[in-house]
């Protein structure tokens, strides 16, 4: 339970945040100030243009005013920060839509309470001297996934739509190594890669690929990234995701008014990534990122999650269809306005 102290904090921080937000273009200085509430954040993978909203709020002191000290850490793991979360060790982490059906399945006390990205990047990536047109010309062929279990799921529901099998092709787990093995010859074909990422990469290298998330091809549409936190700490605390989602709100916005703003930020945070690179997964990713009046920020459709968690329990992958209203919630978004 959290201390009363922090509480009274956080329900002065409730009245301030709007106040707080509106001012923009001020970085933030003192991340550890006195009084602020520690929020441990666990990112799903290493800094990268899908973190453009944390990053740039987190850089134009948006957290901090809403009395957020935000760290965020990289995982040595990406399946680990949903368990992090459940066990109670991280305060908030960024994970995928198919992880927290997987992890409720197992008993964990995991809830999804913002969409960061609410739509699949996970894609089919082949060059063109694979001729690979269509699901169709996959029969033959080697495809390559980072090794998660559902990967295989998507590849078979892929096949099924042509008429084939999983016997039919030569599937290869390469962990990370999904570029490297498109790019060597050791597969025709990445599945696993984000269209974001790999695919910006690829065309950047002038390989001219071929792109196609999987909804595209077949697997129900899914929220690719969202922003999880325990069922506890929603009962607990739910003051502080409300701010923590409004300042991510308002730095999500910042980034996609901003690209050069929002690749900065990035780059401060991971020197080791390559600054062309970066500028145009950021370019390629913001449009992601973006609200729409049909599509608030944050917002998740409970149907679209029915779907999906049906497509995974007919897999085997899950046990049964779970209530929609116990693996997520809209209540703790920014109103729309």
């Amino acid at each position: 339970m959290r201390r009363s102290p922090r509480r009274l904090m956080l329900a002065v921080g409730v009245g301030l945040v709007a106040a707080g937000l509106a001012a923009c273009g001020e970085k933030q200085e003192d991340l550890g100030s006195a009084g602020a509430a520690p929020v441990d954040l666990a990112l799903d993978f290493y800094v990268n243009p899908d973190h453009a909203g944390i990053y740039t709020g987190l850089e134009r002191g948006y957290f901090a005013r809403a009395g957020l000290n935000v760290r965020p850490r990289v995982p040595s793991d990406p399946s680990a920060p949903i368990r992090e979360v459940a066990a109670g060790r991280v305060d908030l982490a960024i994970s995928y839509e198919p992880e927290v059906l997987l992890a409720r399945d197992k008993g964990l006390d995991v809830v999804a309470v913002a969409a960061l990205v609410d739509e699949p990047l996970t894609s089919l990536i082949s060059l063109p001297a694979a001729g690979i047109e269509g699901p169709a010309q996959l029969a033959g062929k080697t495809i390559a996934t980072a090794g998660i279990p559902y990967q295989t799921d998507y590849l078979e529901t892929i096949l099924e739509g042509a008429g084939l099998s999983l016997s039919d092709v030569s599937q290869v787990s390469v962990g990370l190594n999904l570029l490297p093995a498109l790019l060597g010859g050791r597969a025709d074909a990445i599945l696993g890669g984000f269209k974001n990422v790999e695919g910006v990469d690829l065309a950047r290298r002038g390989e001219n690929p071929s792109v196609v998330p999987v909804n595209r091809l077949g697997v129900p549409t899914y929220d690719e990234l969202v922003l999880v936190a325990s069922g506890n700490r929603i009962e607990d605390d739910p003051e502080e995701i409300r701010l923590f989602i409004a300042s991510l709100a308002k730095g999500t916005e910042d980034a996609v008014a901003d690209p050069a703003a929002a690749t900065r930020a990035i780059l401060a945070a991971n020197e080791g990534l390559d600054p062309d690179l970066t500028r145009a997964e950021v370019q390629a990713t913001l449009p992601l990122l973006a609200t729409t009046p049909k599509q608030p920020f944050g917002q998740m459709d409970s149907e679209e999650w029915t779907l999906f968690a049906s497509w995974m329990s007919e897999n085997g992958l899950i046990s049964e269809v779970p209530d929609t209203n116990e693996v997520l919630t809209n209540e703790l978004l920014p109103a729309a306005g």
